[in-house]
């Protein structure tokens, strides 16, 4: 298994980027598991404090970057259809 994984963001459509394949799975783990499946969902904030909770520590020792991963991995399944960000403030997510 490699050890990146290219990824996307619906900011910038058609340009990729690759990270390290151990810490995006287990950011999209977290996200999947704590994203509402309908609206209301949560904010960048509320997905970072939960996150916290979930994500293995070994890998994102007292939380580091974990701000900056949630968001790379929130943009990329976004992009992928997989995330749907609501219309309004403040942004929110979910996954249907």
């Amino acid at each position: 298994m490699s050890d990146k994984i290219e990824i996307q963001n619906v900011n910038t459509p058609g340009k990729t980027s690759r990270v390290d394949r151990e810490k995006y799975e287990e950011i999209r783990r977290c996200l999947l598991a704590i994203l509402p499946k309908s609206s209301p969902g949560l904010t960048h904030k509320e997905i970072v404090a939960q996150s916290k909770r979930h994500a293995c520590d070994q890998l994102f020792p007292n939380g580091e970057k974990l701000g900056w991963w949630t968001k790379t991995v929130q943009l990329d399944l976004e992009a992928k259809d997989v995330l749907v960000r609501e219309a309004g403030q403040p942004l929110r997510w979910y996954c249907p």
